[in-house]
């Protein structure tokens, strides 16, 4: 039996499933395998940062997904009972000013049942055997449950099945990095406190100790994400994971009670990235491509914008609006983002678990920065994903007018809780959106794009989908676009290129450049 799909999706976890999402809600034909019979009951990634529920809410389901978790504002880190650091991401200049802290299986419920709302299931029970790829297309072999074998014909494949992805090994490609480090043990628990330790649902909490630091990340229902770096694996009953957790938690923090688990397990940290994101018609994503430290809640995050940065290019390459090239960019910008967050991590990690002399230095060191203001934001800013951009990509089409305040590659600014930014949200949908900021006059619209005009001209504004009227000038002055300009915002948020009201030179560059 031979089947068919544009898009063959391998992996049913958040990766793929935002990249069906995305792909879905442009109308593209996809078919979603995984070799699971049911979704995996544990827990496992917990924070959802701000930069993915931005994402969210351009899937237009940010509202559900937050429904599931708790808000986290600050990330705080202790020695004992003495505060050394606290991180404000209530701080971040973003809509969700938080993280949310929720099952990774309440993650995939949600994009799940939208999913499904697109017309889109899951095929599970079935896994990937073989692969093979022309210029016509891909060729995949699928095993089913009772033994039977399907062909699938698909013009492309994203392999989103994780750390031991089977679609990298059909491709010949492998995960190169450090790949003995730290051990870890873990529990999903209902915790409760004692008198003398007060833990706020809202914040997550790092403990150092001599022998090793304990983590505490809070979700709904008075439960929590306990974590301990411990020697090995081996130096605990793994009979007894609850006890081994209660007697950690007790030498190190203490005051605090573990019990009815959800969850328990030990893992060791990895730091590692394949050489290639693409191969060919074949794409990998999430834990396919990278995996790294747990620390600072990154893996998730990292992943499902990896698919949200792929799916909105192949896309508009299957309907023909852009250029095969166009995805080349797909591994161009993030494959450094990865190895950003494989340094950020493995620094997090390494000074979570010094020792000795350099433990308490780094613990002094803690203290004095914590109160410059700056590094605190930023920090928050790092831990959120808001300095995520792509200002070196192959489509940033630069440079930005005198004056700007933005530029190609980074994300469109947030313009605060004003209508100005309600209007535009509610204009951002899944094709290019050209925003025009009105200097004295209404310059006439472009030919791409959807046309949006942010003026506070009373006149007639011809050949624009959207006019936003601005009388206190708050897009002008948060892009620094005071004498007026151009922004062209991709479908994924991020700028593709500014211009000046004069100069349409930068956006007829990047539109030929994304059809090439």
């Amino acid at each position: 039996m031979v089947t068919a799909a544009t898009v063959l999706i391998v992996g049913a976890g958040p990766v793929g499933l935002v990249a069906a999402t995305e792909l879905a809600r442009r109308g593209v034909r996809v078919r979603v395998i995984d070799k699971l019979s049911a979704p995996a009951p544990e827990s496992r990634a917990l924070a959802v940062h701000a930069r993915s529920l931005d994402m969210f809410a351009q899937l237009g389901i940010v509202d559900e997904l937050i429904g599931t978790g708790v808000k986290c504002v600050g990330m705080e880190m202790y020695s004992g009972h003495d505060q050394l650091f606290r991180i404000p991401l209530d701080s971040v200049d973003a809509a969700y000013p938080f993280s949310l802290n929720t099952p990774q299986s309440e993650t995939e419920r949600v994009l799940t049942a939208h999913l499904a709302t697109l017309g889109v299931g899951i095929d599970r029970g079935i896994e990937l055997t073989a692969l093979s790829q022309d210029a016509a297309g891909v060729r995949a072999t699928l095993q089913h449950p009772d033994g039977d074998t399907e062909e699938v014909s698909a013009h492309w494949v994203i392999g989103a099945d994780g750390a031991h992805s089977t679609v990298r090994h059909l491709v010949g490609d492998k995960l190169e990095g450090t790949f003995v480090g730290e051990h870890f043990v873990l529990g999903d628990v209902r915790i409760g406190t004692h008198a003398e330790r007060s833990l706020d649902p809202a914040t997550m909490y790092t403990f150092f100790s001599p022998a090793g630091p304990v983590l505490v990340f809070p979700f709904r229902g008075g439960r929590a994400r306990v974590m301990a770096q411990i020697s090995s694996q081996a130096a605990l009953d793994q009979q007894n994971l609850l006890g081994e957790l209660q007697q950690i938690v007790d030498d190190r923090v203490g005051g605090i009670s573990v019990g009815d688990p959800h969850w328990l397990a030990t893992f060791e940290i990895r730091h590692a990235l394949v050489r290639r994101y693409r191969h060919g018609r074949v794409f990998l994503a999430g834990d396919a491509a990278h995996i790294h430290s747990p620390a600072g809640g990154q893996g998730m995050n990292t992943g499902m914008q990896d698919a949200f940065n792929l799916a909105w290019k192949l896309a508009a390459v299957v309907d023909g609006q852009a250029g095969d090239g166009l995805l080349d960019s797909y591994e161009a910008e993030r494959r450094p983002i990865a190895e950003a967050v494989i340094t950020f991590t493995d620094r997090l990690t390494k000074a979570a678990t010094l020792r000795g002399t350099a433990q308490s230095l780094r613990n002094a060191a803690l203290k004095v920065i914590g109160r410059i203001g700056p590094i605190p934001h930023a920090m928050a800013d790092t831990a959120a994903e808001m300095i995520v951009g792509y200002p070196h990509s192959p489509i940033a089409v630069g440079p930005a007018p005198h004056g700007a305040k933005i530029h190609a590659g980074q994300h469109f600014p947030y313009l605060g809780a004003t209508d100005v930014q309600h209007q535009l949200d509610k204009a951002f949908g899944t094709d290019h959106t050209v925003i025009t900021v009105a200097g004295d006059d209404v310059p006439t619209a472009g030919s791409v794009g959807r046309q949006v005009l942010i003026t506070d001209a009373d006149v007639p504004a011809q050949g624009y989908d959207v006019v936003i009227p601005d009388p206190k000038h708050v897009a002008a002055q948060r892009l620094g676009l005071k004498g007026g300009g151009r922004v062209v915002v991709r479908p994924d948020g991020y700028i593709g290129a500014v211009t000046g009201l004069d100069d349409r030179r930068a956006i007829e560059t990047y539109f030929a450049t994304i059809a090439r």
